[in-house]
Parts: structure tokens; sequence; C-alpha cells
């Protein structure tokens, strides 16, 4: 069986998830492959594409530039993530040429992967949602607009008040291409399940849930005081870990955890707590939060990563709308419970007051409340082992593997029946 996966890069949210997977299915004799226009792997089984113009993409970004000039037609637009579905490259040849049995589509925006491609692949797609893009006319995430489950038009993210404005183009456009494939849809989430499965263009396609996986191998307890002794910490502070690839991006809610670190700030916890951050590339906002901060900056080995939640007392993860975000998953994996908003996809993470807590959205001191139940919890061991326990049951690598592997068969069983 061989199996051919495109992403816009092998790192970041997706990234991390479908390199993961691809690994998973080859230590099971599957023949994985990738495509990339961003490879920072050495996985010698990822590949970008040949010639000037895939060097020239992801060297100075330009597909997704050239995708993006659309949005300059909205001044009004927010910061949400938009993506109009357009590319200068066409991997229809690639995809001739080696001939996989699947074509397994991940997160192809950034100007990677052109939608009209798609029906010329001829092949079976299974396409995993790491955002909601694929069922949107072009918002990454709906916030509570639900026009996805119509024809989109009067786009909130693009400040539009026009029915036919560039998500409904988009839709329509996405809406014709999406006729005639044979799609797979899988989400890693219970709630991102159901968004597609109420979706205008994906309600009449078969749509499965399947988590994201971890190796659990990898990812996994460290003894506390030796990760803090490594990574130079203090060991007599409760450590609060926040992360994200950019926290500035409003939608990982760092606006609604600073009033919450202020409560914790105002509290008898105030000398007690240190915080950690990691993964982002500014941290000027965080100074507002009145604690010693830790920075960490950008890890790329899991063992690092370990470390990082292994040392830390409690992850927050204050984002308004999530799938299934690794960082959570990792931070069980580690034994370190988590704080999070009761949103998306986080309820299939999170067991309330069992391996962390779910505090009520949007509200920075349900947040803050969380952070103290954690911190003075009569049974931290109880909460440790409930989070490792929970990562091993519902998200390890070698059930996703299995499962992706079960999808794939029957799909190809169903092609040779036809």
């Amino acid at each position: 069986m061989r199996i051919l996966h495109f992403n816009q890069r092998d790192d970041g949210g997706a990234g991390r998830a479908m390199l993961r997977l691809h690994q998973g299915l080859r230590a099971d004799k599957i023949e994985s492959s990738a495509f990339v226009q961003v490879k920072t792997s050495d996985d010698e089984f990822i590949f970008i594409p040949d010639g000037v113009l895939g060097k020239l993409s992801a060297k100075l970004k330009l597909s997704e530039h050239i995708s993006h000039l659309p949005l300059r037609l909205y001044k009004q637009r927010t910061s949400g993530a938009f993506s109009p579905p357009f590319a200068l490259q066409s991997f229809t040849d690639i995809v001739h040429k080696l001939n996989p049995d699947i074509v397994h589509l991940h997160w192809i925006n950034h100007g990677f992967l052109d939608i009209k491609t798609l029906q010329a692949f001829r092949k079976p797609i299974v396409w995993t949602l790491h955002d909601m893009w694929p069922f949107t006319g072009g918002c990454h995430y709906s916030n509570t607009c639900d026009r996805y489950k119509h024809t989109c038009g009067a786009c909130t993210v693009l400040g539009s008040t026009k029915e036919k404005d560039l998500s409904h183009y988009i839709w329509k456009r996405k809406n014709k291409r999406w006729k005639d494939l044979d799609l797979s849809i899988v989400a890693p989430s219970t709630w991102m399940a159901n968004c597609a499965r109420e979706s205008s263009l994906f309600r009449n396609v078969p749509v499965q849930q399947i988590s994201n996986g971890l190796d659990m191998n990898q990812y996994r307890p460290i003894d506390k005081q030796s990760a803090r002794q490594l990574l130079n910490l203090p060991q007599n502070k409760y450590l609060l870990l926040f992360g994200a690839a950019n926290i500035e991006d409003t939608r990982k809610g760092l606006h609604l955890l600073l009033p919450a670190l202020q409560q914790l700030h105002e509290s008898e916890l105030n000398d007690k707590i240190e915080l950690l951050v990691f993964g982002a590339t500014s941290f000027q906002q965080m100074q507002e939060a009145e604690f010693p901060i830790n920075s960490l900056g950008r890890f790329a080995d899991n063992l690092s990563l370990s470390l990082v939640y292994s040392a830390a007392d409690v992850f927050i993860a204050p984002s308004l709308e999530d799938n299934l975000p690794n960082t959570l998953v990792e931070s069980l994996a580690c034994g370190t419970p988590a704080v999070a908003f009761n949103i998306g996809g986080i309820p299939d993470i999170i067991d309330h007051q069992q391996n962390g807590y779910l505090a009520t959205p949007f509200e920075p001191s349900s947040l803050a409340e969380g952070i103290k139940w954690i911190l003075q919890s009569p049974d931290k061991q109880f909460l440790h082992e409930a989070a490792r326990q929970k990562a091993e049951q519902s998200f390890s690598l070698t059930a996703q593997t299995k499962h992706y592997q079960r999808l794939y068969e029957s799909i190809l069983s169903n092609v040779a029946a036809q």
C-alpha cells in the first residue's frame, strides 16, 4: 500500500501531526511519503517540489504572497486566518509518476496546492481536517459564524457585508471541485467531525473521527526535579507553562490569559508562581503578567519538549477555538495536567477535574480558578497519573496508525469492487 501525503510544511501543528502519522505508517511497513513546501525535518521520505518555482516558493514564500493578493480588496478584514485556494504549482505529474494508492491531504494552504488539481489526481483522497478551511469559504475557524452551513458570503473574517464576496466565490469553487472526488474526511476531534457533517460542502461526504497520536515512548513523564535542573529552572516555585507558534494570534487567547494571571498575582499564590513560555517569537505582551518569565524559545526535538512539559506544574491553553491541539496531548502524555476553556475539541482531551480543568468560556476568572485548583490539589500524583493514562488510552500513535490503515484498506476494497 502506497500513501502520498500533502501538507504545506512538516512542522507546526498540522505538519507535526502529519509527520507523526507518516512515520507511524512507515514503522508498520506502509509505503508512506509526503510532499511539503517547507521542510525542516531530516526524514528522507519527505520531499519538496523540484525546479525553480518550487525553490522560490519555499524561500521567498512566492506562492503564499500571490495566493493572498485577493485579500487586499478587503481593507476591513479581521486578524482571523483566511486563505484563498489558489496556487502556482500543480502536483498532478508527481502523483501520476509516483502512482500512490491513496492521496492523503492535510493542511494545503499558503499557495501550496490548488484545489482544481485534485480531480486530475484520479486517486481516492483522504483529507484530515486540521482546521475548518476545507468546508468554509476561506476562513480557518468560523468563530460564531455558521454561514459555512449554507453558501458563505458576508464573511465576518473579511469584514464584508456583501453576499457575493470572496468567501462565497471560494465556496462555489469548492462546491464544484469536491463533487467528483472520491473523498473521505477524517476529523481529529468530535467537535470538528460534527462541524464537517453540518457543513454544506461535506454533509454528503463520509466523515469519521480519528484522533491524532503521539509516540508514547518519546513523550513520557520525566522526573520533575531532574527536568527543572536540566532546564535551569527553580525547584521551589509553581511553574505555569504556556506555548503556541504565535502567542499574538488572538485565537490563542493571550488576552484572556493575562487577566487570569493578574488574578493569581493578587492571590495568596503571588510569590510562588513563575511562568514558562515556549514556541513564541515575541514576549512583549507577556510582561503584563507581572510574574517572572522563563523564555524557553522554540524546540524541535521531542526530548526537549518532554523536559519542558515535565518541568511544569500545569499547562495552560486559553484558546478561543481549537481542534485537537498537539500541545495539550503532549502535556498529558508527559503527566502534566492542563487548563483550557471548554470549547471545540478540548473536551476530547481534558476530563474535568480528572486530568485537568475545563474553564467556562471565556471567563478569565474561571481560568484562574482552574489553575489554582490544580496547583492546590491535595492529590497531585493522581492528576499526573490520570493525565498520562488518558494520553495512553486515547492518543497513542499506534492506535491512530491502525485506524488509518483500516480506513485505507476499506477505501481500496471499495475501489476494487467497483
